[in-house]
């Protein structure tokens, strides 16, 4: 298996209360797809929403709500892009568990929950420069 992640799937107790969230987050929708899944498209990937009840049914197996153990991260170029971010996901109804700091590693950033219990970490990685594209690599992009 090729070192990739092409879609990332969060299980949602209510399809339009979850699209509505990202959608006030300023995300725009992929077109043409099926009415029970809401699409994404990132660079290089895509993040779907589907209803979680479905989703346990496609998988044989219950899904508890939220992230568990996992968060999904989005890295910005600055720590004032970081700050509009936390401000933009509170207004669209985010629960913040971690306001936007600074961290002992040198970076800056911030915890949310969507409506569904989804942990996002907002967060700007000196280190890590983004791309052209917001596109993030652990060293930084080079090209």
């Amino acid at each position: 298996m090729k070192q990739r992640v092409h879609l990332i799937t969060l299980g949602v107790d209510d399809l339009d209360r979850a699209a509505a969230f990202y959608d006030a987050l300023g995300w725009e929708r992929a077109e043409n797809c099926p009415p029970e899944l809401v699409a994404y498209d990132l660079f290089g990937a895509t993040l779907g929403l589907y209803p979680r009840a479905e989703l346990s049914q496609d998988i044989g197996a219950d899904l508890p709500a939220g992230s568990g153990a996992a968060t999904l991260s989005c890295n910005q170029a600055d720590r004032e892009t970081v700050d509009a971010v936390m401000v933009a996901a509170r207004a669209a109804g985010a629960e913040i568990i971690k306001e936007a700091h600074e961290v002992f590693w040198g970076g800056y950033g911030g915890y949310f929950k969507d409506p569904d219990g989804h942990i996002w970490e907002v967060a700007h990685n000196p280190f890590a420069t983004l791309g052209p594209n917001d596109e993030f690599q652990w060293n930084g992009v080079t090209a």
